[in-house]
């Protein structure tokens, strides 16, 4: 597979497109929303930025890194497993992964198991002929983007105003993909605990579009 190939393929399968159903999960934003943290363009980016260099996004992005890199998958995806905060978070990449996975069998016609998402997506990616970084920043850059989607539905957001939020995620989740290409397990830290809370508190919200 030529570079300019397997660019288009990693653009595949991290795009809308890709039957991921990940138009579905807010992450736990659709509560911070609800709860007034999350109220305008602003907020959202520092919840968004939060959430990419201090949550998900960095543990995601090191197992991804760390999968791309030949480590046992089975160990990752039981690391995947026990850093969802909550079983939304839980469901929310286990059920993603699954999905990933059974779209991967219908693109390759191979068995491919179902894993949590950045472990699911590392097992397809590992042999493409790409640097790991660009590999983890265009992760980083579905995952913000699908979340941008979110809330422009649900602050709402203008469609202009939602993409300068995600345009400005773009050095920082270059910068998060540079760092996590040359990290092991052991540099996973998280300390975005509102918005562990919040997805907490989304299983009990009264009037729910997403599923996280």
């Amino acid at each position: 597979m030529s570079e300019a190939a397997a660019h288009l393929s990693l653009m595949q399968w991290l795009s809308p497109g890709f039957p991921t159903g990940a138009f579905a999960y807010s992450h736990g934003l659709e509560q911070a929303i609800a709860a007034g943290d999350v109220t305008d363009a602003g907020s959202f980016a520092q919840w968004l930025g939060d959430v990419l260099a201090h949550g998900a996004g960095w543990s995601d992005a090191v197992l991804l890194a760390c999968g791309l890199r030949g480590a046992d998958l089975d160990g990752l995806e039981d690391m995947a497993r026990a850093l969802a905060g909550s079983a939304e978070r839980l469901h929310e990449t286990v059920e993603q992964g699954a999905a990933f996975a059974r779209a991967q069998e219908g693109l390759r016609e191979v068995a491919v198991p179902p894993r949590a998402l950045p472990v699911s997506v590392a097992e397809a990616a590992r042999h493409l002929p790409l640097p790991s970084d660009q590999i983890i920043a265009l992760f980083l850059h579905s995952f913000a983007a699908n979340l941008v989607s979110a809330a422009v539905r649900l602050v709402p957001l203008g469609q202009i105003a939602g993409q300068r939020v995600l345009t400005s995620q773009h050095d920082r989740i270059a910068a998060i993909a540079a760092r996590a290409a040359k990290s092991e397990l052991g540099d996973i830290a998280t300390s975005a605990f509102r918005a562990e809370i919040a997805a907490m508190q989304h299983e009990t919200l009264d009037v729910r579009l997403f599923k996280t």
